[in-house]
């Protein structure tokens, strides 16, 4: 409330110094080779609400109802209307002060001030200034609000890639969970002393997957290891149908990625896998070449066309992480041959860091 009553404040005093400037332009112009003050600040104090109303006439109706409406020729032609209107009300005003400040005598008649066409011009000039400044100060606002409006959508779209992302995130299949926790129950039925060693590596995989994958980046070396995990509790459940080759570069720890990235390639591999000859066949490669880096996984397949229907072997997730994280900066490439899957991806430089993540 105080805000808008200082704002209210300050546009009068604005407006008021404005018209007190205005007078005193058109008794400086006015005075011109003549020393008759009390005509001079007579008219011009006469001459200053004319042109107020017609400043205010132009500035709060006409702009705002035909010019930024883009109705022009209706603009012009009140525009026109109101030239002659002004240059009636001009003529009443020369007469009406020649007849009761000079008694008629045109000699006494500032030169400046029997000029028609210069008073004419005076008001013209006061209105087109005032006029030119209301519309800069349109422009500006609307700027400025298209601006705030701008901001406020890309501040909008980033909480929904980010809302997006965390859910992304999390979209491991429960079924792995489901799995585990039926061989766990297994082993302990059997009093097996692996049970504790699956226990650990589920723990510490939850972990990665609950609470790291929140982290806008996270060592790549830690994703590896997390994989290996992953295998490692597949290889208990499948027991001897399951074959693994995993082959991975010696990874800088100080190497980062989007959490939970290749994971999901993993989980695809072993959800979407099948046993040919007897066995689930699954191979990973993780390289490292200076900031590029290539991951590949091959996986036995058969073909299920309802499952080419419903998008290939589950990759929109991953196709959805990879342009929230690295949009223009990796490839994804997947076929199918010989009763084999095979996905690549592939990104281009590890260290770069989308600027709206």
């Amino acid at each position: 409330m105080n805000l808008l009553r200082f704002i209210k404040t300050r546009l009068i005093w604005v407006h008021l110094l404005l018209w007190i400037a205005v007078w005193f332009f058109f008794v400086y112009f006015f005075s011109y080779n003549n020393n008759n003050t009390r005509y001079i600040l007579w008219f011009s104090s006469l001459l200053l609400p004319l042109t107020m109303g017609i400043t205010y006439f132009m500035v709060y109706f006409l702009i705002p109802r035909y010019l930024l409406t883009k109705k022009y020729w209706k603009f012009g032609l009140y525009t026109f209307y109101l030239v002659v209107f002004t240059s009636y009300e001009i003529v009443l005003l020369l007469y009406g002060c020649l007849y009761f400040l000079l008694n008629f005598d045109i000699t006494n008649m500032p030169p400046m001030s029997k000029n028609f066409t210069f008073v004419i011009v005076l008001v013209v000039l006061v209105v087109g200034f005032v006029s030119f400044a209301s519309l800069l100060n349109h422009n500006f606002k609307t700027l400025s609000k298209n601006k705030e409006l701008q901001n406020k959508i890309l501040e909008t779209q980033l909480q929904l890639k980010e809302q997006e992302l965390h859910y992304l995130k999390r979209q491991i299949h429960p079924h792995f969970l489901f799995n585990t926790l039926n061989t766990i129950y297994g082993f302990a039925l059997k009093l097996s002393i692996h049970t504790p060693e699956i226990i650990l590596k589920l723990s510490n995989l939850l972990d990665y997957i609950l609470y790291q994958v929140d982290k806008p980046r996270v060592s790549l070396k830690e994703e590896v290891l997390h994989i290996k995990e992953y295998i490692d509790l597949e290889k208990i459940r499948f027991k001897d149908t399951l074959k693994v080759i995993f082959l991975a570069d010696e990874i800088d720890e100080t190497i980062q990625i989007a959490p939970m990235l290749l994971i999901p390639f993993v989980e695809n591999a072993f959800k979407h896998g099948n046993l040919v000859d007897g066995f689930l066949q699954i191979k990973v490669v993780v390289k490292l070449i200076g900031n590029r880096l290539e991951f590949s996984i091959d996986n036995t397949y058969l073909q299920d066309e309802e499952e080419e229907k419903n998008g290939g072997i589950g990759l929109i997730n991953i196709h959805k992480r990879l342009e929230l994280n690295y949009k223009d900066n990796y490839r994804l490439t997947g076929k199918v041959e010989r009763q084999w899957y095979s996905a690549k991806l592939v990104i281009d430089d590890i260290r770069k860091v989308k600027k709206d993540e």
